[in-house]
């Protein structure tokens, strides 16, 4: 089977148009037709919580208007939120027992921490799992139950302006060494070589989970968190962390990184204005940039992360992970309406409309995408030794928040990489045996 289907995905600035019951103020907006009195009394009414802006909005938004054309009788409420803020407004919704109807999630520990309280329907006799690539709708299946249908595949790219490369005779690295002269060519010449935007941990995360694969090899994650081998203890871990360290130390990153948020952009304007030349960070990145600022399109390129020289893991162990993945409230006054609508937010239309509009892959089977850029994308994944899911959305909650602590720590110099690695074995002991 070829590797892309062998997967293994605040409260700021809440956009929204009128009151959402159960998530207090918000920006909302209803595809529906009539009035709020009118739907009410004549209408079954879906609410539907996502996080991105742009033109995948627009994508969900053709989708919820076909499945409205097809169900005259209802309404659809869209309801979007920052990433962050979003996830604390599903907590506080779940918990209070009045959840949305069809939820963005990104499968994995994330989605099964709800899965395991009964909060999610299951939906395994309701679709084909053949529309899916295989292991994409893996990760969010549990216990052979079906609780998400996976939208979206990202990857964790470097992105660059090819503009500061061409005028200071740069090239993509192939390894760490050859990045580390990069970084200080940029010094140099005062460009910040790595734009950061750390305060909510999980952009530095992916520094991190690729230290480790590049030193510790493609299998290290697996076995530390199936407790069958390594530990989160093990020298690789170590090792990123030093790596982490070093980076910080030679100043490669903005200032004040870990305390500027990723959601309101400011880290991405480093690289729209060119005072920064590179950002790690997943393939979500271009539709950011089509949405923020086309026109630096023209200027963007990517590499994969880096090879450690000496090191287990190679280039081609490709960070990635599913999101959206589209699931169904427990809860739900109309579950069966609830999960037509995520079948149609994953047809193959939706699937077309987001990989070739927005700048992403797509977990739908049998769907390459048109847009040269995203094809040169799509052909990483396919090449792929192995595709990793990030650890925070692979770990049990405490145990995913522990990692994105430690590693925030990690970059604030605050913690030694020893510390960090005792402090992950530690928990997982606790949560994994």
């Amino acid at each position: 089977m070829n590797r892309f289907f062998l997967l293994t995905t605040a409260l700021s600035m809440l956009v929204v148009t009128a009151c959402a019951p159960g998530g207090g103020s918000g920006t909302e907006s209803s595809s529906g037709n009539g009035s709020a009195e009118e739907s009410d009394s004549e209408n079954k009414v879906l609410e539907f919580w996502y996080i991105d802006p742009g033109e995948k909005e627009k994508v969900y938004e053709e989708a919820v208007a076909r499945f409205e054309e097809n169900n005259p009788d209802v309404e659809v409420k869209m309801l979007r939120a920052a990433n962050d803020a979003y996830k604390q407004k599903l907590a506080v919704s779940m918990s209070g027992g009045n959840p949305p109807d069809v939820f963005h999630s990104w499968g994995g520990g994330w989605l099964n921490q709800f899965v395991e309280e009964g909060q999610v329907l299951d939906v395994t006799d309701s679709i084909d799992k053949e529309h899916f690539n295989e292991l994409a709708l893996d990760n969010a299946t549990f216990e052979n139950e079906v609780y998400g249908l996976p939208l979206g595949l990202s990857l964790d790219l470097v992105f660059y302006n090819t503009e500061i490369f061409d005028e200071y005779g740069l090239t993509p690295p192939e390894t760490y060494d050859e990045l580390v002269q990069i970084i200080e060519t940029l010094k140099e010449n005062d460009v910040i070589p790595l734009a950061l935007a750390n305060q909510t941990k999980w952009p530095g995360a992916y520094y991190l989970m690729n230290f480790a694969s590049r030193i510790g090899g493609p299998e290290l994650f697996n076995e530390a968190f199936t407790r069958d081998g390594r530990g989160f203890d093990d020298p690789a871990y170590v090792e990123a962390g030093e790596y982490i360290q070093e980076l910080v130390e030679m100043d490669a990153f903005n200032s004040g990184f870990n305390g500027v948020p990723y959601d309101e952009g400011q880290g991405r304007q480093l690289m729209y204005s060119g005072q920064a030349a590179m950002m790690d960070i997943t393939i979500s990145f271009l539709n950011n940039v089509r949405t923020e600022a086309p026109e630096f399109e023209e200027k963007l390129d990517f590499f994969v992360f880096p090879e450690v020289e000496g090191g287990e893991g190679s280039s081609a162990d490709v960070g990635a992970s599913t999101g959206p993945v589209w699931s169904v409230a427990a809860a739900s006054e109309h579950p069966d309406l609830a999960t037509e609508l995520i079948k149609e937010l994953t047809s193959t239309e939706t699937a077309e409309a987001y990989t070739n509009r927005t700048g992403s892959l797509t977990g739908v089977s049998g769907v390459e995408p048109e847009d040269e850029f995203v094809n040169r994308m799509y052909q990483i994944a396919e090449e792929a030794n192995h595709l990793q899911m990030p650890y925070d959305q692979t770990l049990p909650p405490e145990l995913a928040e522990l990692h994105k602590d430690t590693t925030q720590a990690l970059f604030g110099l605050s913690m030694t990489p020893e510390e960090a690695a005792e402090k992950m074995e530690a928990k997982a002991k606790e949560d994994l045996e």
